[in-house]
């Protein structure tokens, strides 16, 4: 039997809540440079899963010409990482929608109010990311050949 904690429900009474356990999830037990390791290893896990994901692969490769040409937009190293960290912020917001996405289509493909609820803003944060980025861009782009 795994251990428990007490924790107040929503009646205010103690309930008996499993902790996680180790044989079900062995990232919990692992510490130090271990758990680095595999995280880093996840994380690259994650990355090539958002490669399958053709929003997440059109931004990429945007990436691949927008963070190359951010240090010769840039005119101080302050201007080339906030251009640098604008297209990288799209992409982080890119990849924990698609996070929802697949989170919410894991519990069922039918239609629902909250899972649509859920879809609908995490494609809005994905827009307000690009507005963003695209504002800085152009912004960046006023100042160095229109000031």
């Amino acid at each position: 039997m795994p251990p428990v904690i007490a924790r107040p429900d929503n009646r205010g009474m103690n309930s008996q809540t499993p902790l996680p356990d180790a044989a079900v999830n062995p990232q919990k037990s692992r510490t130090g440079l271990s758990r680095i390791w595999h995280a880093t290893g996840y994380s690259i896990e994650g990355l090539k899963a958002g490669w399958g994901e053709t929003a997440f692969r059109q931004e990429a490769i945007a990436a691949a010409v927008l963070l190359p040409a951010s240090f010769w937009l840039g005119r101080h190293w302050t201007e080339t990482a906030l251009l640098a960290g604008a297209v990288l912020f799209v992409m982080i917001v890119e990849l924990l929608n698609t996070g929802i996405e697949t989170a919410i289509d894991r519990i069922g493909p039918e239609w629902h109010d909250l899972s649509k609820r859920a879809k609908d803003m995490g494609s809005a944060a994905v827009l307000l990311s690009l507005l963003l980025a695209g504002g800085i861009w152009l912004a960046a782009l006023y100042a160095r050949f229109f000031t």
